[in-house]
């Protein structure tokens, strides 16, 4: 059997320059995306540090109060580290596979509560000493 006598199946279309420039470029954009959330976290690692170690000083109070809350900003730092990381799999897959992957609602809710509570609470405790 000669060589052009061989039988094969059609090879996918490569993908358009268009389509190379979209993907990069919404990769890129989850990128900034993850080091968004790494940006988030590192003010909440500083907030905490203010909070559980500086203000006690500053404001001449108890730390017991205040080391809790720099423990709870600790948290929200810690939590955007390990969901911000879980995203950026989440849309490099989406964008591989070509869906939209949004970001769970419940998600959005327990950030913004865990974050509503955190400056509640620290308006309170130092509002209280001022």
């Amino acid at each position: 059997m000669a060589q052009s006598d061989r039988v094969t199946e059609p090879e996918s279309p490569a993908p358009t320059t268009a389509q190379v420039d979209v993907w990069q470029r919404t990769s890129m954009a989850a990128e900034r995306t993850w080091l968004a959330w790494w940006r988030t976290a590192l003010t909440a690692t500083a907030g905490a540090l203010a909070v559980g170690r500086f203000a006690p000083e500053l404001l001449h109070v108890a730390p017991g109060p205040y080391v809790l809350l720099g423990c709870g900003y600790a948290a929200l730092a810690l939590g955007l580290l390990v969901f911000g990381g879980r995203r950026q799999r989440e849309l490099e897959r989406s964008i591989l596979d070509g869906v939209h992957a949004p970001l769970p609602f419940r998600l959005v809710a327990a950030f913004t509560i865990g974050g509503v509570l955190l400056v509640t609470i620290t308006v309170v405790l130092v509002g209280a000493q001022i």
